[in-house]
């Protein structure tokens, strides 16, 4: 087994590597969040003309037909920065549901993805569902040779930008995925920050009026659909995750080197070196998942999602204990936010939660 990236996944890395370092500082992060749209509209642009914004997308629907190793080195990359562009909610989910519909305006819809122009996101999460998406709560009906739309998602990633949005409901007791206008009469939305800055949104529906053109899939073929797109996100975030960690170490061994006490670095303490050691391995063990992971999804349809799970399940572990441990080692800088450690800590708790935190990820790969 080749364990090796590309000539063209390591040109992908440096590429990505070279816009954080000379674009993506944290103070421009922070400028960003602060901002009305939660992220840098000129930069989703730069995304599109790199062709990053086409990655997973099949050569058929215009995109290049890279899969989850390409987008896991992207992410990694991502997280390393803390980058807070929808890339998540608009190419990974939404975009993955598209590219393997039967969506008769899936091209185009994907061709105003990839070129920057609009946000889609999915609502499929629902109040007390616990990331079971095989059912929903919310209803489509038939009334009057039309359909009427009606229900509230919640946590719906980057749903206040979107300007569709495919749903998840019930019709004739069987689960199907519609596309829906944002702006559409009888849609409303509250938009909230999560604990890392990411922009969400709650959305509700009442009696929103649709025609059969808009229904994405139904039955089987919508969860076949949430799950590939489930999975691939989780991969995803599991590999910003390892980002996240290796900046967390690399920083907290910077900072050691350059903080005194006692008329020595903090980092010539045996205790503290020992402390950074056990970060790095806590990292090395996640990566080593990813790649397992990774390549599964690639190959492998049978064991794909137990392999995500596994990663999933570590990160969520891994991840806060690597984050507290950096932020416990900057003394009390460390939870200001002022310094961007803790932002890495915030960022590591918020993916736990996402998709299913690691005792559902335990608990699903001893099931599969």
């Amino acid at each position: 087994m080749n364990l090796n990236y590309s000539d063209e996944q390591q040109m992908l890395r440096d590429q990505v590597q070279k816009f954080c370092d000379a674009d993506y500082s944290f103070n421009k992060r922070e400028e960003i969040l602060k901002s009305d749209l939660g992220y840098d509209a000129n930069f989703w642009k730069l995304f599109s003309e790199l062709g990053w914004l086409s990655l997973p997308f099949s050569e058929e629907n215009g995109g290049f037909g890279y899969g989850p190793i390409e987008l896991s080195v992207l992410f990694e990359e991502f997280g390393k920065v803390l980058i807070v562009e929808p890339y998540l909610s608009t190419i990974v989910l939404s975009g993955s549901v598209l590219d393997k519909s039967n969506y008769a305006g899936r091209a185009d819809l994907i061709e105003s993805i990839t070129s920057g122009g609009s946000h889609i996101s999915l609502a499929y999460l629902e109040e007390g569902s616990k990331n079971n998406y095989a059912f929903a709560n919310a209803s489509l009906t038939s009334s009057d040779n039309s359909l009427l739309l009606n229900g509230t998602k919640a946590l719906v990633l980057n749903g206040g930008n979107a300007s569709k949005l495919i749903v998840s409901a019930m019709m004739n007791d069987e689960l199907v995925l519609v596309m829906v206008n944002a702006d559409a009469e009888g849609v409303s939305s509250i938009t909230y920050p999560t604990i890392d800055g990411q922009s969400c949104a709650e959305i509700s529906f009442e009696n929103v009026q649709l025609d059969e053109s808009v229904i994405i899939s139904k039955g089987s073929e919508s969860i076949d659909l949430l799950d590939n797109a489930i999975n691939i996100a989780t991969l995803c975030i599991s590999a910003e995750s390892i980002g996240c960690m290796i900046a967390c170490y690399k920083k907290t061994v910077e900072y050691t080197k350059s903080r005194e006490q006692f008329g020595q670095p903090i980092s010539n303490f045996q205790v503290l070196q020992h402390k950074m050691v056990d970060m790095f391995i806590e990292s090395e063990v996640c990566k080593s998942l990813l790649f397992k992971a990774m390549l599964e999804c690639e190959t492998n349809e049978v064991t794909k999602n137990k392999s995500v799970s596994a990663l999933k399940a570590q990160i969520g572990l891994s991840g806060k204990s690597v984050a507290q441990d950096a932020v416990q080692l900057h003394g009390g800088m460390g939870v200001s936010d002022e310094m961007s450690i803790g932002h890495y800590l915030k960022k590591l708790i918020a993916v736990d939660a996402l998709f299913g935190n690691s005792n559902y990820h335990l608990n699903k790969y001893s099931q599969l």
